[in-house]
């Protein structure tokens, strides 16, 4: 009973969950709260957080210049279908402080021992195949466009996109199937992963009411959408190391939009 009160669980919540109208000031609120929370714990987190970019900089060298050059920018950009993943742990440090626990980066291992890591679990794995089929995706779209040869080099492979008539054909194909599968990612993670650290609900009931949030508010979730994307981008240029301040502060926003969203 200890633990399942210390890790969030309370009893089994309905399947049918509300969800709040949210507006442009809920999501300016998110963000500064979430900054503010950041703020305090700075040193823990980015620590914690340095395990993102690590894992995106392992990949960016082992794609440069090997057969998956050309998936390079496609894996950069899929990252941000598993921020929310990466983020859990953030969720689990925003409940603990909401509550007026302990919080540090030791904390993120608690959610192992939570009673819903199998539900998270089950979001998580959707959110990786989703992540897989962009990939696959992005490959089936380059051998649209270039057929099945490997580029020579990763500058060689940039100057062919951005100055041929086929290149920026693949840039808009891709650009467009990435929107879908982002818009995918975002009406299936924008409130889940925070129910699913915060209730005892099953991992069907947390992904209901995140797509219901986004069919409710589906100006503001698109805006927000939008806004994560652009701050991961930004956080990724400098080697992908700004992601370990973008990555806990958007953590500790999507809880707090989370907590304006679905009503308590």
């Amino acid at each position: 009973m200890a633990v399942t009160q210390a890790m969030g669980g309370a009893p089994a919540a309905s399947t049918h969950t509300p969800v709040n109208a949210l507006t442009e000031a809920d999501l300016g609120a998110a963000l500064r709260e979430g900054w503010a929370d950041f703020g305090e714990k700075r040193g823990d987190l980015i620590f914690a957080a340095l395990i993102y970019p690590a894992i995106g900089l392992l990949a960016a060298f082992a794609a440069n210049g090997g057969p998956m050059t050309h998936l390079l920018f496609p894996m950069a950009a899929g990252f941000a279908l598993l921020g929310p993943v990466a983020a859990t742990g953030f969720y689990e440090l925003a409940r603990r402080r909401e509550q007026g626990l302990e919080s540090g980066w030791r904390h993120f291992g608690d959610l192992l021992k939570s009673p819903q890591i199998d539900q998270i679990g089950i979001v998580a794995a959707i959110l990786i195949a989703l992540f897989a089929g962009w990939m696959v995706a992005a490959g089936l779209i380059y051998a649209a466009f270039f057929g099945l040869n490997e580029p020579a080099s990763l500058g060689s492979f940039i100057r062919e996109v951005l100055t041929s008539a086929r290149g920026w054909g693949m840039i808009v194909v891709g650009n467009a199937v990435g929107f879908l599968f982002a818009l995918a990612a975002l009406c299936l993670s924008i409130t889940s992963l925070p129910m699913l650290v915060d209730r005892k609900v099953s991992a069907g009931t947390a992904l209901r009411t995140s797509i219901e949030t986004v069919r409710r508010n589906p100006a503001v979730a698109l805006r927000w959408g939008l806004t994560v994307a652009a701050l991961l981008v930004i956080g990724s240029i400098p080697a992908f190391l700004g992601l370990a301040v973008v990555l806990p502060w958007l953590g500790y926003a999507t809880w707090h939009l989370y907590r304006k969203a679905v009503p308590a």
